[in-house]
């Protein structure tokens, strides 16, 4: 029977440990635009696309329908984002950005200067690292056949 790795030689930690100090360094700006980094992720979803429907914000953002249909209701009830039945398809929710949400975007530019600050790692290095992080994601998404 092997022994295992300590935990800061195990990736799963690293990787676990690192998002959890980003959701540190990204608190207090969040908390100063009134939203949570889940918030945040679907506005950002938004952003790239406006109008997706809750299953295309879930699955833009690798997580279930049934954790962004609450996020985007409070989102609806903080004035950030306008939820609209697809007049093709009732059973489909898109959400769309209200003004605020929009205005939202230039206010949140702030979260990428905190991280390179705070990371003391120059763009390039974290555009690197931002793509090995992501092929992993990758590899293992194919390997596990979700």
């Amino acid at each position: 029977m092997s022994v295992p790795l300590p935990l800061d030689q195990q990736l799963c930690f690293s990787l676990y440990a690192a998002s959890m100090a980003v959701g540190r360094a990204y608190k207090p700006l969040l908390d100063q635009l009134g939203i949570t980094y889940p918030q945040y992720l679907v506005l950002h979803a938004l952003w790239e696309q406006d109008g997706r429907s809750v299953g295309a914000i879930a699955e833009r953002l690798a997580l279930e329908s049934s954790t962004i249909t609450p996020l985007v209701k409070r989102m609806e009830t903080a004035g950030l984002v306008e939820r609209r039945r697809n007049p093709d398809d009732e059973r489909q929710v898109r959400v769309f950005l209200t003004e605020a949400g929009q205005a939202m975007r230039a206010r949140c530019g702030c979260l990428a200067e905190r991280l390179l600050e705070r990371s003391r790692l120059s763009i390039d290095q974290l555009a690197a690292l931002n793509g090995q992080v992501q092929a992993l994601r990758d590899a293992l998404v194919e390997s596990s056949g979700d």
